[in-house]
């Protein structure tokens, strides 16, 4: 053995890592150091700052809203239940309705209901509950001796807040007393 043949083995001991080198290096510009001033500290989002320039988010104009109360139905087609009542998947003797229709595998969820539409043809003599359905499915199912009973969807109630809530219960509680009070007056 001699002292000026000893080494490391192959891989004990890897190659600086070159920084500053550019972005594409993984360990360019900030050196893997990172920021200074705004940018380091928490809590601060600079994004979409425009130096106090209008931003572009606020020179665009608003168009349209989004209806909180919007019904989403599950939509099946004439084609589509006459395809599972040849399949033997839908009992056209019974009544056909959301639960009889995910059994089948004719549709995946419920959603707020089922509306049925017009296309295809149907042949099968279907009772059918559902949530909504075209006038043409209507006629259709009724013409092949069938019948579409409508189901009434409930309308949500729209959500208050929490102070309008109290002022409501408060309403309430007063009507309840002024009540009382001339119930116990008219006894007397």
């Amino acid at each position: 053995m001699e002292l000026n043949k000893l080494s490391d083995n192959h891989g004990a001991r890897g190659h600086r890592k070159r920084v500053g080198r550019g972005e594409g290096s993984g360990k360019g510009k900030t050196s893997g150091k990172g920021q200074k001033g705004q940018k380091s500290r928490s809590g601060v989002s600079i994004k979409g700052f425009e130096g106090g320039q209008m931003p572009l988010y606020r020179r665009l104009p608003k168009r349209g809203f989004t209806n909180i109360f919007r019904k989403k139905y599950v939509e099946v087609s004439l084609e589509q239940l006459q395809k599972a009542v040849d399949s033997g998947k839908l009992d056209a003797s019974k009544t056909v309705d959301c639960a009889a229709l995910l059994t089948a595998g004719v549709i995946r969820r419920f959603k707020d209901g089922v509306r049925i539409l017009g296309n295809g043809e149907l042949k099968a003599t279907l009772t059918l509950d559902v949530a909504g359905a075209t006038k043409s499915a209507i006629a259709a199912i009724e013409s092949a001796g069938g019948k579409v009973v409508l189901l009434e969807v409930k309308e949500p109630v729209p959500k208050l807040g929490k102070k309008a809530e109290r002022k409501a219960q408060a309403s309430a509680k007063r009507e309840n007393n002024t009540e009382d009070t001339s119930e116990s007056s008219a006894e007397e």
